[in-house]
């Protein structure tokens, strides 16, 4: 079975697994080569795949959607994080989505600024000022 995760950023990982588990909004599942073909809505939280070698590694994820498509899984998510042991793991979810999330709350109160300003301004010029 083929794995591919994507983020609108950039390509992760493309290799040979023989086994992905992942949580969607229903639940964690499992999924192995003959299993059937399907789409789910995953949530925030760790994808765990087994490599051809019988490794297992780690994505931290954002939500996203995974498809099973013949022998291909694939996984897009707004943000994703690669780990070989889930302490690397933690550190670097920690580091990379909250840095991420910080710059989106700056935007998010920026924006709000604005839209402030601008009812502001629109009432200023209904009452003629």
């Amino acid at each position: 079975m083929r794995l591919i995760v994507l983020t609108p950023d950039e390509h992760l990982f493309d290799g040979p697994v023989s086994k992905v588990v992942a949580e969607a909004t229903n639940g964690a599942f499992g999924l192995l080569e003959r299993h059937i073909d399907m789409t789910a809505p995953l949530v925030p939280g760790v994808l765990v795949y087994t490599d051809a070698a019988g490794e297992t590694g780690y994505f931290g994820v954002d939500e996203g959607l995974l498809v099973k498509c013949g022998g291909t899984v694939s996984v897009a998510v707004r943000r994703a994080v690669r780990g070989r042991h889930l302490d690397e793991l933690r550190r670097r979810v920690r580091a990379e989505f909250l840095a991420v999330d910080e710059h989106e709350r700056v935007a998010r109160s920026a924006l709000a600024r604005l839209e402030a300003g601008v009812v502001r301004r629109m009432l200023e010029l209904e009452r003629g000022e």
